[in-house]
C-alpha cells in the first residue's frame, strides 16, 4: 500500500470530497453505506475510499456493523489527520486551544482580557497565542484546518462581524475574519457564544433531538435554537436574543443595553446581584449570587426563584412559537438547580397549550467543560466537511502535501 504523503493516490484523492463528506457528517459509516448514499459504482467508491485511507484522512475503527456475513468495520474521520484553532472570548479571559478532529484538546492556553484593550490589540495577542498552539500541534496532527471564534456578543454570522450594542465596545463591524485569514491563510468562522453552546449540547448530548432550545442564564441571558437539526440564526444572526425582550411596567428597571424592562434587567446574574447589593449583601456577579444560594441564603434563593418565573414567561412564548421537544438550561445561574428550574417549568406548563408541552422536557445542562469552545470546534467541522465546502478542504490538503510527506507516518 502507498504510504501517506507519497503522492500515488493524489489524483484520486482530489475527487474524493463527496465520500469524505458522507463519512464526516455521519451520513455513511461503512462501505455499504457509502455505496448507498453516494450512488457511485463499487469500483469508484473503493478507489476514492482507499485514497482517503492512504492519505490518513479516514480510518477504519474497531467498531463493527452487522452485514449479513462477516461484520464490517466502521469508517470515521481520522482525528489525528489535522487540527483546528478555537477561542472563546469571555468577559475577563480568552480561552484558546488547538483541537483534533474528535474534537479533543491537543494544547490550550488562557489570556487575560480587558474590553478596553480594543479589537486590534486583542486580535494581535490572540494571533501570537495561536502561533504557539500551531507549533505544538503541527508535528503530530499535520494539517491546519481553520479557526473558529466564540464571542459574548451578537454576531452577524454571514459576515463574521460584531453587531452592537454589546459588551465588546469598539468591536462593531471589525473585520475579524479578514485579519485572521490574512495572518494564517485558513478559513475563519465567528459566532455568538450562546449559539455555540447550543451546538455543543446538541452534538454531544442530544444528537437525536432535531428541535431544541438552549437557554443560557449567567451574567446575561440568551438562547440558541436547533431547528431540523441545524442552528437557527434568523436573517442577520439575531435569533434567540430573549434577554432583551421587554416587560414594561411603571417600575421597569434600566438594562445594560439602555432600554427599560428587559428580561435581563430583571433576571440576569448582574440584575440579581444588583438587587442583593441593595439588600446589603456583598454581590456583584452571577457567581456571587450562586455562592449565596449555595449558602442557602433565603433572599438569594427567593430572587433566583423569581428570576426563574420571569425567564419562564419569555420561554413560554418561545415554546408557543417554535414548539421544541427539549429545553436545556445552562450558564452560571443554572448551578442553582431546581431553585431556578422550577420557576421556568411552572410558567411554561401554565401558559403553553397542552399540545406544545405534551412531550416537552426541560432539563439542566450537564456541561462541565467550556462548551462554547467545543461548540466553536463543531461549527468549524460542520462547515468544512459540508458537501459544498469539502472539495476546498481537500484542495488545501493537497497543497500541503510537501509538509505531509516530510512528516512521519
Amino acid at each position: 500500500m502507498a504510504r501517506a504523503g507519497d503522492g500515488r493516490d493524489w489524483p484520486t484523492l482530489e475527487s474524493a470530497g463527496g465520500i469524505l463528506s458522507l463519512i464526516a457528517t455521519g451520513a455513511a459509516s461503512s462501505r455499504a453505506g457509502l455505496l448507498r448514499q453516494s450512488g457511485l459504482s463499487r469500483v469508484t467508491v473503493t478507489q476514492r475510499l482507499n485514497a482517503l485511507l492512504t492519505a490518513g484522512l479516514v480510518r477504519e475503527t474497531e467498531e463493527t456493523l452487522p452485514s449479513g456475513g462477516r461484520p464490517t468495520r466502521m469508517l470515521a474521520v481520522n482525528a489525528a489527520a489535522g487540527f483546528m484553532l478555537v477561542a472563546n472570548i469571555g468577559e475577563t479571559h480568552i480561552h484558546l486551544a488547538a483541537m483534533d478532529l474528535t474534537p479533543a484538546v491537543i494544547a490550550q492556553t488562557t489570556l487575560p482580557f480587558v474590553v478596553a484593550s480594543g479589537p486590534e490589540a486583542t486580535l494581535a495577542r490572540m494571533a501570537e497565542a495561536f502561533q504557539s498552539l500551531i507549533e505544538a500541534a503541527l508535528p503530530t496532527h499535520r494539517f491546519f484546518l481553520g479557526i473558529s471564534l466564540s464571542l459574548p456578543t451578537p454576531v452577524d454570522f454571514k459576515r463574521g462581524r460584531v453587531v452592537g450594542p454589546s459588551v465588546l465596545r469598539d468591536w462593531d463591524d471589525v473585520d475579524i475574519i479578514g485579519r485572521l485569514r490574512e495572518r494564517f491563510a485558513v478559513p475563519v468562522y465567528v459566532e455568538n457564544d450562546v449559539n455555540l453552546m447550543t451546538l455543543c449540547e446538541y452534538r454531544r448530548n442530544f444528537p437525536d433531538t432535531e428541535d431544541m432550545l438552549f437557554v443560557k442564564i449567567g451574567t446575561g441571558i440568551g438562547s440558541g435554537m436547533i431547528s431540523g437539526g441545524r442552528i437557527f440564526r434568523g436573517a442577520q444572526g439575531a435569533a434567540g436574543d430573549i434577554g432583551h425582550i421587554q416587560f414594561l411596567s411603571d417600575d421597569a428597571p434600566l438594562c445594560r443595553c439602555g432600554k427599560f424592562g428587559c428580561v435581563e434587567a430583571r433576571a440576569a446574574g448582574w440584575a440579581i446581584a444588583r438587587d442583593l447589593a441593595r439588600r446589603g449583601f456583598s454581590a456583584g456577579t452571577a457567581r456571587d449570587v450562586i455562592g449565596l444560594v449555595e449558602q442557602r441564603e433565603p433572599e438569594a434563593i427567593m430572587l433566583l426563584r423569581a428570576a426563574g418565573r420571569t425567564i419562564g414567561e419569555v420561554v413560554s412564548d418561545v415554546v408557543s412559537i417554535i414548539n421544541p421537544s427539549l429545553i436545556v438550561v445552562g450558564g452560571t445561574l443554572a448551578r442553582g438547580g431546581d431553585f431556578l428550574l422550577s420557576g421556568i417549568r411552572e410558567l411554561v406548563y401554565q401558559r403553553c397549550l397542552p399540545l406544545a408541552t405534551r412531550d416537552l422536557s426541560i432539563v439542566l445542562s450537564a456541561a462541565e467543560e467550556d462548551s462554547a469552545l467545543f461548540g466553536a470546534a463543531y461549527l468549524l467541522l460542520e462547515n468544512l466537511f459540508a458537501p459544498a465546502e469539502v472539495d476546498r478542504l481537500l484542495h488545501r490538503f493537497l497543497l500541503s502535501r510537501p509538509v505531509l510527506a516530510a512528516l512521519p507516518g
